[in-house]
Order: structure tokens, then sequence, then C-alpha cells
């Protein structure tokens, strides 16, 4: 019974169903090219996409099977050095190969066929950011071909330990997907929970990275993003040496980060090629920012509308005079000036590049001068409406800086209703979804909840290189020493 197995298992494939399975499966496509060869009495056939391969390559494999007295698998490999070799006994299998660029060699009386990778690289050249820009450091970014990416970080980082596991995602249209993390520095627990996560994925396609990370995310019905994603290769390799887990998707620029807490978002790789009392500012100063960004406008409605007695006289006379003519309540002229602001933010974001900042100036310029011209709204408010603004683009994630301006509005409309009490509680209503909104299984708001004082100087503020020796604990990396702090403060000149 076993040895009728075994033939069975061994027959000879049928080239000819074969190729007509294969023409059956890809839908009789156009492009679908079957070449047939024959040597010495022996069929063969090439089956391919026309617009998947690099016709170069496959004229270079042809000269080669030019040279072969005997059609064999074993004679032929050797002569394909550059491209990977694969062989299938599936048909199916092979209908997938050749719609991912492989070309299909089937041969009489044998019981596989050849697939050889000869895809052609549809991808653009590496180019400096425009969604992340950066002062200092290397400005490249990631392209969206897998390869390319892997390449480029292997290329920053030459740590033999550093290790790439393969998934591919998709039920209909399979995306390769990459989980990359330093194996002696990241921490277990948390690459099993991403390989879990991917691996549990039953989707048609991923399409983006940006879209992966929200399938992974712990909760999907909160606003925060809970996996920061970035462009940058140098900002992947830092997180990585911090022992941080990066998550590469085929066709997409971007690259998911993962565990990320609240305070990721605010942090940029500037921060470290400055000096350390610099990069301590601009952090500080981003997050006064967002916290003026996010409660200006709402204090300012809650002030007039119910608490305007904390307001000093003299600013009082001169908001009296700024809103005399102003038809509307304090909660409706913001709500209303905040929409049109995020009218001209998407206008000039869906425009081409110079177009859109014309319109985004101009457009702010002349619509602000009008709207108090005609009593629309006060001056007052228009500077407070810009601050706002301002504050929101100095995150350096697109995602969180579009989350305060979201988080603003629902503010505005408490501190309109019930003052500071309405304001207070919506406060408090976002830092009770923070204490309990965890990224993977680790805490988001680390440092500060649960209280890590040490981690403070990775996230918070920067401090001396001699007092940074030591990976941020939050991550649990399991080589928790950068470098030995005894060695960072040696000074040594030539002469001693």
């Amino acid at each position: 019974m076993g040895n009728e197995k075994m033939d069975e298992i061994e027959k000879p494939i049928d080239v000819q169903e074969w190729t007509k399975g294969i023409t059956h499966y890809t839908n009789n496509s156009p492009d679908l090219i079957i070449k047939h060869v024959e040597r010495d009495k022996k069929g063969a056939v090439f089956l391919y996409l026309d617009n998947m391969i690099n016709h170069q390559e496959f004229s270079m494999l042809l000269l080669n099977l030019d040279q072969m007295k005997v059609l064999k698998y074993e004679e032929l490999e050797p002569l394909i050095l550059t491209k990977k070799i694969s062989y299938s006994s599936e048909l199916l299998q092979t209908v997938d190969a050749i719609n991912t660029g492989a070309v299909c060699l089937l041969m009489e009386n044998e019981t596989k066929c050849m697939l050889i990778s000869l895809s052609k690289l549809v991808e653009r050249p590496l180019s400096a950011s425009e969604n992340e820009s950066m002062i200092f450091g290397p400005s490249i970014t990631f392209s969206e071909s897998i390869s390319t990416n892997i390449a480029l970080l292997r290329k920053n980082i030459t740590d033999r330990n550093l290790c790439t596991e393969k998934f591919l995602v998709g039920e209909r249209n399979s995306t390769e997907v990459r989980i990359v993390y330093i194996k002696d520095i990241a921490n277990e627990d948390n690459i099993a929970t991403m390989k879990q996560r991917i691996q549990d994925l039953k989707i048609d396609d991923p399409i983006d990275s940006n879209v992966l990370a929200q399938l992974l995310d712990d909760n999907s019905l909160s606003l925060f993003p809970q996996a920061l994603t970035t462009e940058l290769p140098d900002r992947v390799c830092y997180m990585l040496g911090k022992g941080k887990i990066a998550i590469f998707v085929d066709r997409s620029p971007s690259v998911i980060i993962a565990p990320s807490s609240f305070l990721n978002f605010f942090e940029t790789t500037d921060d470290v090629y400055t000096r350390w009392n610099i990069g301590s500012f601009l952090r500080i100063v981003r997050f006064i920012a967002m916290m003026l960004s996010l409660l200006l406008t709402p204090a300012y409605v809650a002030a007039l509308t119910y608490h305007y007695e904390i307001i000093p006289s003299p600013l009082l006379l001169s908001l009296g005079q700024s809103r005399a003519s102003v038809p509307f309540p304090p909660v409706l002229e913001a709500l209303i000036l905040e929409f049109i602001l995020e009218l001209l933010r998407e206008s000039g974001a869906r425009l081409p590049t110079k177009v859109g900042q014309t319109m985004g100036i101009v457009g702010g310029i002349v619509i602000g001068q009008a709207a108090v011209d005609a009593g629309f709204t006060s001056n007052i408010l228009i500077i407070i409406i810009a601050l706002s603004a301002l504050g929101t683009f100095t995150a350096p994630s697109y995602m969180m800086g579009a989350v305060i301006r979201i988080v603003r509005f629902p503010l505005i409309i408490l501190a309109g209703l019930w003052g500071g009490i309405g304001l207070i509680f919506g406060l408090l209503y976002i830092i009770i979804h923070l204490l309990k909104l965890t990224s993977f299984g680790t805490p988001y708001l680390v440092p500060i909840y649960p209280f890590r004082f040490s981690d403070w100087k990775d996230s918070l503020f920067r401090v001396p290189p001699q007092y940074a020796g030591k990976r941020p604990e939050t991550n649990r990396p399991i080589d928790i020493i950068r470098y030995s702090r005894t060695n960072a403060k040696q000074r040594k000149d030539i002469d001693e």
C-alpha cells in the first residue's frame, strides 16, 4: 500500500494538462506567454507573465538552455547563478509563483516543475524624506521594496544578532511581512506576541503597514495610535537598539515600531544628534506645544462663556471690543474657525506641493483678515487658533498631530456647555483612557505610569552621555547595558 502511494506521488506531471491548468487559473490572461522548447526529442515549456519578468535575464536563461544537449533540471540549475530557484509539484502553488514574477519550466518525464525567480523590480529610487523632516543626520527614506528596505537596514546595523523573520499575510493577495529585532536585546515575550498576532490575521490583503498597524492594535476603537510608523532607517535603528521590534511590509515605505508609548510619538532622532541639553529643551517645547494646542481654544471658550471674572480687566476690555460685532457665542465662533482651519489644511495637503503651500498661506491670511473685518470673529481668537495649529505641527508624528486636532473639538464643545468643569471632565476622560491603553501588552503611558523615573532620560528629556549607558527598562530588554558609565567618563589627551 505504501509503495502504491509512493508511485502515485512520483508520477511524472502531464505537461499539457499543467499548461491548460495554468492558463485556466490565470484566467486566460493575454500576458501569459507559453514558449515551447525541444532538445533531443524531449520537450519543455516555459510559462510566465510577460509584464512581470526581466526579459534580459530570461534571454540569458535561454542562451544557457541552448548549451544543454539533454534537458535536465540538474544540468540547468548550475547555469542559473543569480536568481532563486525552487521546485513545485502543486499546480496552484505554481500559479501563485508565476503571478509574482517567476518563470515556470515544465519538462516531460519530471515529477515537479522548476520555478525561476526573474521578477522585474518596479520601485522608485531612494530619496530624501518628504513626510518626516530632519535637520541633522541622514535624510534617506525607505522605498516600497521590502528587499531594498531590509538591505538598507543591514547597511546601518552590522550586529550579527540582527534577526529577520518572514511571514505571508493575506488570503487573496499574499504580502510579505518581516519582523526585525536584535536577538540579545528585544524581549522574547514581545517577539512572541508580535508573531502570534501576525499569524492570527485572516484578511484579504494588508495593503500597507499603516493598515497592518491598525489590525495589530490592542484597542482598535481608540483614537490614539498604538504603534509608531516611520520612513526613516536611522529612526528604526535607534528604536531597535532600545529593544523595540520593527515590522516591514512589502509595497509600503513605512515601518511599524512596537511596542510604542505615548511619549515615543514626540521623539525624533534629531534629539539624539544634537547636544543633550538642546535635545531636552526641544522635547520639552514639543510637550508644552501639545498641551497649549489642546487647551488654548477650549480655555478661551470656557473663560468667555462662564469664567470671564478670571480674565484681567485690561484684557477683558480688549476682548469685549474685539467681540462687540461678533454675532456668535464663543463656542460656535471657535468651532467655525477650527473647521475653516481644517479645510485649509486638508485642501493644502491634497494640492500639488507648491500650490498647496501658497494656498495655505494666502488662504489663511485672506480668510482670517476678511473674517475679522466682517465681524465674523475676533482678532484674539484668530491668534489663539493660529497658536493651536502651530502646536500640532510640532508633533513629529502626523498621526499624533491629527489626534490632537480631533480631540480639541469635543473639548471645545464641553467647555462651551459646562465651562471649566466640562474642560476638566474631558481631560480626565482622556487621561483615564490613556492609563487603560496598552501597546502590545505594554502600558501606553510608560514611564509616567507605571512610574519609572530611570527611563525619563530616554523619553521626557535627555541626559549627558555618561549617564545614558542603560537601555530603557520599559522595553524589558535582555541586555540592558549600552556601554560602561566609567568608560564614558574617561577623557585622555594624546600626551598622557
